[in-house]
């Protein structure tokens, strides 16, 4: 008899399309957000899983005093912050499917996306995509330029280094009597993964190491605060 997959579908809606310049864009919460039966100190939000480190990090950043529990106040912080600094959050999978309930991308099968080259096409303030991971499979940037190569447009390289940083010219809807299509430079980011399960690559990245020799105390939150930092 097959076991039956468990139907991950996101909760939230895409927050702020229309007046963001930037995008945070993962893939999806865990399976717990899906049916409602959250841990006390979640936030019943985006990137609210009390594992997760966006918050934290974003806390830190800009010092928000920020809530850590299941109340109305916890989202309202989060989404003011958002608001204020036009900062939206789009995660790329509308839904997924699951032999394992957890929180794993590489666990996601029959994967439904968001039409992300859609939004950057419908939202022209958009400049920048925060991607929270890297190209690994089932990844959102591995996601995007899925969608990418779908449209015929692909991503140009500016940085390597971690978080690698890449440009997308993405053309405008020109009209009949334009002579030529011109374009808007789309900038993404591939921010280490805010999640406990990326430590260990954290850990691997000479950087870290570096700074870790340093001084003892530093740590893989102290990281990911000083990187995020220089885009949000």
């Amino acid at each position: 008899m097959e076991s039956k997959l468990f139907k991950h579908t996101h909760p939230y809606e895409p927050f702020l399309l229309s007046e963001a310049t930037k995008l945070i864009v993962g893939t999806l919460p865990p399976p717990r957000f899906t049916t409602g039966e959250l841990k006390p100190q979640d936030v019943d939000f985006c990137y609210g899983s009390c594992n997760g480190q966006l918050w934290p990090i974003l806390d830190r950043i800009f010092d928000l005093g920020l809530k850590y529990e299941t109340t109305k106040e916890a989202v309202e912080q989060r989404k003011r912050f958002l608001v204020e600094n036009k900062i939206g959050v789009c995660d790329i999978v509308q839904s997924a499917e699951r032999e394992k309930i957890n929180a794993s991308d590489l666990g996601m099968q029959n994967v439904v996306l968001r039409n992300l080259v859609g939004y950057l096409k419908k939202y022209p303030n958009i400049q920048t995509l925060l991607f929270t991971g890297g190209n690994s499979k089932n990844g959102p940037e591995y996601f995007f330029r899925k969608q990418l190569k779908e449209h015929g447009l692909k991503l140009e390289v500016v940085s390597n280094e971690v978080p690698r940083i890449h440009h997308l010219e993405l053309p405008l809807e020109s009209s009949p009597m334009s002579v030529r299509a011109e374009s808007r430079t789309v900038k993404t980011v591939s921010l280490t993964a805010p999640s406990g399960a990326a430590n260990r690559a954290v850990g691997s990245l000479q950087a870290y190491k570096n700074l870790k020799s340093k001084d003892p105390r530093f740590n893989t939150l102290d990281f990911r605060v000083m990187q995020y930092r220089d885009f949000f």
